[in-house]
């Protein structure tokens, strides 16, 4: 007899942690299965984009990563010295360009931060994750896959010896890049294996070299390496490229270490400890189909698979995971219909596409020297990769995804001009606004966890002034009306807020505001004491310890016009409209 589950989630990696944290998060049980005897214990990835810590915030989980992880602030460059005799530094530069994420790149192991993700499963719903499972085969009932409230997928496993099967709802591979999901749906993986050879070690480094606690690109007449420091203030993780016609099964550990000296003159380099290492081949490749019969799901290795050193992979998974892990919620909860697992596709097929390819061009400027590589050049006729990666910090943060036009995502719809830069597709960026109720400073994003709800952001302007009053009195009785979008979609015996919850951002003087001008819709009744909550209306203005955040100036928005926002439960930015075009508030 088959055990019935909701969502059978095959792989602990980042992008089954992320779904799973979903989950959790909004009160669902899964099973997520792992072919591992336990948790992952030391390897792998280790840098955080600014994206994934954004991710991490809204999950409660960024005060652990950022006192456990390494702040990666700057990175620095360094080059053969034209006058021979090694290698001489070129360039500094800030890791993230300023102004893009209120949050850095953190460098944490992915064991740590895994295990972060699993406190937060258990403190949530107390989910954990089942290792020990062997998943040998993966099968959908097409037929009855058209019936939402059937188990369609079953998935056989394997424990102890014993074989074990499940009946689920929905079903996700994250199991690498040797899926068995993937094979089982019989999808093949296609792209391109280069002959260019990395090792990786992490490592306890006893050197004289300067920038051991930075993050380094360094390209040398010998070959290329990448340092990424490590948390604890000891470690360092080393990328080394091998000489030409390396072959990654035969690499040795003696090997990685004498190529790195080598590169690293005239610098000492010796090695106190190693704590892991591995060498590999480079190669960038996709998956045929991300889905079938919109009942099962890849994510993460199993669906696109890159080079390491542009530190994408456990974010782009992580990333995978946070995409689908909500709207899968949102199905199982009733909220919304099947047909929103689409966007899954639209949205996450296009990410990888553009990463794959982008991770071709990286990956072979990194290893060159030439200027025939393409891209700037220095005086001496040098290829000079610092200037490609300052103008790739954006996308290698994270902060570039736009998520095509689909049922959630509506710029054809939106007037785009009314917030230039809360732009319809990307994510909210977080800017600084002060809470009206208690004066506390705070990141406007912040305002957003991840908790499977919709938000209408209220940007009303100067409600001191009688046009902007007006308007935001119109707005609250329709949003709050019976035919309104709140009370369309309440759940029955349900907190108002608890589907949608309407944010409001005023602008001007906070203390020439009264609570009494501001429509009581706005703070509503709910939770367990029947109190209104006042922590849903913020104000751009000058705080007492954190300066001005100017938020209007930095979303482009006019106070005069005011405008509303739609944001997902994923932060991405679904509708702008005017305030006053009600008819378009809709979900």
């Amino acid at each position: 007899m088959a055990n019935k589950v909701d969502v059978f989630i095959c792989g602990s990696g980042s992008a089954g942690f992320a779904a799973a944290t979903w989950l959790a998060r909004c009160g669902i049980r899964c099973k997520i299965v792992d072919s591992r005897p336990g948790p992952l214990e030391i390897g792998q990835a280790d840098g955080l984009q600014c994206r994934t810590v954004e991710i991490c915030e809204s999950f409660g989980l960024v005060e652990d990563l950022l006192r456990e992880g390494c702040h990666n602030v700057e990175v620095t460059f360094w080059n053969a010295d034209e006058r021979g005799g090694g290698i001489v530094r070129t360039r500094s530069a800030p890791a993230t360009m300023p102004g893009l994420s209120h949050l850095p790149r953190v460098i944490l192991s992915q064991a740590k931060f895994h295990g972060m993700m699993s406190e937060a499963m258990k403190r949530f719903n107390g989910q954990g994750v089942d290792y020990g499972y062997k998943v040998l085969d993966v099968k959908i009932d097409e037929k009855r896959a058209k019936d939402a409230n059937a188990y369609p997928v079953t998935v056989s496993t394997e424990k102890d010896g014993k074989e074990e099967k499940f009946e689920a709802k929905y079903a996700m591979g994250c199991d690498g890049a040797h899926s068995t999901v993937r094979r089982s749906l019989g999808f093949n993986m296609t792209g391109d294996i280069s002959d260019s050879i990395w090792g990786v070690m992490d490592v306890f480094p006893q050197t004289n070299f300067p920038d051991i606690r930075k993050q380094v690109i360094l390209q040398s007449e010998t070959g290329s390496s990448i340092i990424v420091p490590r948390e604890g203030g000891s470690m360092a993780r080393i990328y080394v490229e091998l000489p030409s016609g390396t072959v990654a099964k035969d690499v040795k550990l003696e090997d990685l270490q004498a190529t790195a000296r080598q590169i690293f003159t005239p610098y000492k380099l010796d090695f106190a400890g190693v704590s892991w290492w591995s060498a590999y081949s480079i190669g960038q490749r996709l998956a045929d189909h991300f889905s079938k019969a919109d009942r099962v799901f890849l994510a993460g290795d199993a669906c696109h698979t890159h080079s390491p050193k542009a530190g994408q992979g456990m974010n782009i998974s992580l990333q995978d995971g946070y995409n689908i892990g909500w709207k899968l919620a949102s199905i199982l909860k009733g909220q919304t219909g099947p047909d929103i697992l689409k966007t899954y596709n639209i949205e996450r097929e296009k990410v990888a596409d553009i990463l794959v390819n982008w991770d071709k061009v990286w990956a072979k400027q990194l290893s060159s020297l030439s200027k025939d590589t393409g891209g700037a050049v220095t005086a001496n006729g040098k290829f000079d990769f610092s200037e490609i990666w300052v103008k790739a910090s954006a996308f290698t943060a994270g902060l570039t995804i736009t998520y095509d036009d689909s049922p959630i995502t509506r710029a054809r719809e939106s007037d785009q001009k009314l917030a230039t830069n809360i732009v319809v597709g990307m994510r909210l960026q977080g800017a600084q606004v002060v809470r009206f109720c208690d004066a506390k400073p705070m990141q406007l994003v912040s305002a957003l966890p991840s908790d499977g709800r919709w938000r209408i952001m209220v940007f009303a302007g100067d409600i001191r002034q009688d046009a902007a009053s007006k308007k935001l009195n119109q707005l609250g009785e329709y949003l709050f009306s019976d035919s309104g979008p709140i009370k369309k979609y309440l759940p029955p015996g349900s907190d108002i807020d608890s589907f949608i919850e309407v944010v409001l951002i005023l602008f001007g003087e906070r203390l020439k505001v009264n609570q009494e001008q501001i429509p009581e819709c706005f703070y509503p009744v709910t939770g367990q004491w029947r109190m209104r909550d006042l922590h849903k209306i913020y104000i751009d203005d000058e705080s007492y310890h954190s300066g001005h955040g100017h938020a209007y100036d930095f979303y482009g928005i006019n106070p005069e016009e005011g405008a509303i926002a739609i944001v997902r439960p994923d932060q991405y930015i679904s509708l702008i409209s005017h305030i006053e075009n009600h008819a378009s508030i809709d979900f």
